[in-house]
């Protein structure tokens, strides 16, 4: 689960502390629910978000040695917010005796805090350098500061799971299957790229926000993508990061409420989650819609789906890409088989995701609907014409549809071999071997 980066504890049983063990599960149960509220009021606090990603991540550090020796203390969260804030007098102290900066925050720390001296006491509830009623913008405002246009894909990412999910960066670097110095290196100069850009920590103004906010939803449906179906390695979900996805998609949801696409991505992730458990078999192998016991889908996360896509509808927008592709989910969701799919709304549904987002993916989605809807013969013309326009080039997605259709119109040598073509280019284990197994039964 999400947690900060921390030095390695002893282990229960080696000598170490006996209280090791219980301290580590409360600073990453804090850590867990209340790091984007930290983070966030921090960065407010201080007027400087990577100052406050890294006191915080020192606060946690802290509270690992202290907590160990001393116990939780009554207020976990303010203790780890007031050791945060005088590590960002530290801070202010060495930058500039004289900064304006630092005289607020001190002048702030002196009324009841002793700035020198031991660690942080436990803090009370009054403590809290936050106001209640702006707990939501400080999330907001972190979520618009991590994905921020002047950061690449990649590093809107990291600094996400980083600083609003709580993610440390070993798994992040697990998530994505890159080394943890790369992780590291990214959201280093993250940071360093929000500042050279003078980028403020608060929300952008009213006018800018939805334009603004593509980017936070395209960071957290890439996350969610990569979770519930991983572009490479042994597993065919991550179903952690699918999660953290759909928890700061809930969080996005609730504090933008009039955004009909927030709460289409959340549909999104809840219909396609609902049917994780029975997407993989025992093994892990990967189990295909048809053969999918409908009765493992979760309900509960299908009725949840559901209501957000009525949320989106009834904000009178329309719905938008990542709506368009809930109602899909929800067609799937809410039929008893493959065969009795409504195959022709979500043809309808694909072309309408076609004009408002148009991409090759989406095509190659609308040649398989239209496949189960009218035939084969229909779908390959629209797959060809993928293939002529050479687009999806050196992506396993384009032959595995190919395959499939050249199959279904009996040419098996043709589609044996686009197959395994797809095989080839598939970096994921699982899939792989699913087109490894259909290719050989084409045999």
């Amino acid at each position: 689960m999400a947690r900060a980066d921390r030095p390695a504890l002893m282990p229960a049983g080696t000598g170490g502390p006996p209280s090791a063990e219980p301290a580590r599960r409360a600073v990453e149960a804090v850590w867990r629910i209340e790091s984007a509220r930290i983070v966030g009021a921090l960065a407010r606090y201080t007027g400087d978000f990577a100052l406050a990603e890294d006191v915080a991540q020192e606060a946690v550090a802290e509270a690992l040695v202290s907590w160990s020796r001393d116990g939780e203390p009554a207020n976990p969260v303010g203790w780890l917010l007031t050791t945060a804030r005088r590590r960002a007098v530290d801070s202010f102290r060495r930058r500039a005796a004289l900064d304006e900066r630092y005289a607020m925050v001190a002048g702030q720390l002196a009324e009841g805090e002793a700035v020198s001296g031991g660690l942080a006491p436990a803090a009370r509830s009054d403590d809290l350098p936050w106001d209640p009623d702006r707990i939501d913008d400080d999330i907001l405002a972190l979520m618009f500061v991590a994905c921020h246009p002047v950061l690449s894909a990649e590093a809107r990412v990291a600094l996400t799971l980083r600083a609003v999910g709580g993610l440390s960066s070993e798994e992040i670097a697990r998530a994505f299957l890159v080394p943890v110095p790369t992780i590291q290196a990214r959201i280093t100069r993250a940071k360093k790229t929000l500042a050279a850009a003078r980028v403020a920590f608060e929300l952008p103004p009213a006018a800018e926000r939805r334009g603004r906010l593509s980017d936070v939803l395209s960071v957290l449906y890439v996350i969610f993508t990569e979770g519930s179906t991983a572009t490479s390695g042994d597993d065919l979900l991550r179903p952690d990061l699918a999660y953290e996805a759909i928890r700061l998609g809930r969080t996005l949801a609730a504090l933008l409420p009039d955004e009909p696409e927030a709460h289409g991505l959340l549909a999104l992730c809840e219909l396609t989650a609902a049917r994780f458990a029975a997407r993989t078999g025992p093994d892990g192998e990967a189990v295909l819609l048809e053969d999918q016991d409908r009765r493992r889908w979760d309900r509960s996360a299908i009725r949840r789906g559901v209501a957000a896509i009525g949320r989106a509808a009834s904000l009178g927008h329309g719905l938008g890409p990542y709506g368009l592709q809930a109602a899909i989910a929800a067609c799937h969701a809410s039929a008893p088989s493959v065969a009795e799919t409504d195959w022709e709304r979500i043809v309808l549904l694909y072309e309408a995701l076609g004009r408002v987002a148009p991409s090759p993916v989406v095509e190659l989605n609308r040649a398989v609907a239209v496949a189960m809807a009218a035939g084969p013969r229909e779908a390959l013309a629209i797959v060809d014409d993928l293939v002529a326009a050479g687009r999806l080039s050196g992506s396993h997605l384009l032959p595995s549809v190919r395959g499939e259709l050249l199959s279904r119109l009996g040419r098996t040598s043709e589609a044996r071999a686009e197959l395994e073509l797809a095989a080839r280019l598939c970096r994921n284990v699982r899939e792989r071997s699913v087109l490894l197994r259909k290719a050989a039964a084409l045999a």
